[in-house]
């Protein structure tokens, strides 16, 4: 069963919630400060027809931009609950705890826990090989002195 990392660390995931909020608030300011200018050059008396006409089209554009970043925190919330309904791994014990044999370990103290392990029977030592208690054997020396200077065949002597 392949595994996915947490919603957490997705890096997608931020990226959206992130993008939306940056469109959220970019498309506030837009709206907001083109919305103040048209209101200021209308009551002013100074408002000229681009002010007006295409004052409206850039907050209508900041409008679309709010609706398009709460859209995008909306599938990022989606995205978010259903990713409580994914099924995790279980976790798997490898040893049961015994708490038990730990409670009377620790009541013993260290010298009890040497002293059964002093007392370990030896039939559960390896049978000791007389041939390995020798120790390796040594290498033959060199015959020649030839050889024993690495000149021989195959090699190139060195002068």
């Amino acid at each position: 069963m392949p595994t996915r990392p947490r919603l957490v660390r997705s890096i997608p995931f931020w990226g959206l919630v992130v993008v939306s909020i940056a469109t959220i608030a970019g498309g506030w300011f837009i709206t907001t400060d083109k919305i103040a200018s048209m209101t200021t050059t209308l009551t002013d008396g100074t408002a000229t027809g681009v002010d007006v006409y295409v004052g409206q089209s850039i907050a209508q554009l900041g409008a679309i931009l709010i609706g398009a970043g709460v859209i995008g925190v909306l599938i990022a919330l989606g995205v978010a609950a259903v990713s409580t309904l994914r099924p995790h791994a279980p976790v798997e014990v490898v040893e049961p705890i015994d708490w038990n044999s730990e409670a009377e370990t620790s009541a013993e103290g260290p010298q009890a826990a040497e002293a059964k392990a002093d007392a370990a029977p030896a039939e559960t030592a390896e049978p000791v090989d007389a041939e390995a208690e020798a120790g390796p054997t040594r290498p033959e020396a060199p015959r020649d002195a030839s050889a024993a200077r690495g000149e021989g065949v195959g090699t190139v002597a060195a002068r």
